[in-house]
């Protein structure tokens, strides 16, 4: 097992390291949220109560958007050189290697989304931080559940020419249970309520959502990577 998580932690690692040197999907993802976050606060009468209810729909469908860059860069970026097939032929399991691009592309969408909340509230003026670490519970269980689906279909859409299309047309449709109850708790949370218990099945949603994809994920990966 540790050497699982050791390999795994070694994938992440890479894939971190590569990202940070060129930047490349984080400019994007960043530049294409703060536009849509900056473009709608034009859009629309800014009034702190009207906003507060559509805060989390707002957010996450930004979120989303921006982690298809993310995401599509998951495996593609090992493209070049034949890396990915060397990758392949190295004594690293499919799992270990899924795991590791997924902890990566789960550190990035992450990053993008701590740097957007201070984004919204200035633009907007709203306080997001009253509920904090709930809000972060919620913020970590959704982009996890993002992060696992976005990166297992990026293994099959790696080497198609049209992935940057094909990739959100396969991951939006599952995303839905998760989008919805991380739209609904963030939406009650930065309105500066707790988690009211009719929505308390949501959090329940969320963590039983990224049990089931992850376990699936591992488990059919190899599947998947190698045909």
């Amino acid at each position: 097992m540790m050497l699982f998580l050791r390999q795994a932690w070694t994938i992440a690692a890479k894939d971190l390291r590569s990202e940070l040197r060129t930047k490349e999907s984080l400019n994007a993802a960043f530049a294409f949220a703060v536009t849509i976050l900056l473009l709608f606060s034009f859009a629309v009468d800014v009034d702190p109560d009207r906003i507060k209810e559509i805060s989390g729909g707002l957010l996450w469908m930004v979120f989303a958007f921006a982690g298809a860059l993310i995401f599509n860069r998951a495996f593609a970026r090992d493209l070049a050189n034949d890396c990915l097939d060397a990758l392949l032929a190295s004594p690293i399991p499919g799992a270990a290697l899924f795991l590791g691009k997924t902890i990566a592309s789960f550190t990035l969408v992450l990053a993008i989304e701590m740097l957007c909340y201070p984004v919204f509230g200035l633009l907007y003026n709203i306080s997001w931080a009253n509920h904090f670490w709930t809000l972060a519970g919620v913020t970590v269980l959704a982009t996890w559940a993002m992060a696992v689906i976005g990166t297992m279909f990026s293994t099959l859409c790696v080497n198609l020419s049209l992935r940057e299309i094909m990739l959100p047309l396969l991951v939006y449709p599952v995303l839905i249970p998760a989008l919805m109850g991380a739209m609904l708790l963030t939406t009650q949370l930065i309105s500066g309520q707790p988690i009211s218990s009719d929505n308390q099945i949501w959090l329940r949603v969320l963590a039983a959502f990224d049990i089931i994809f992850t376990s699936l994920a591992l488990l059919l990966v190899e599947t998947v990577l190698v045909g």
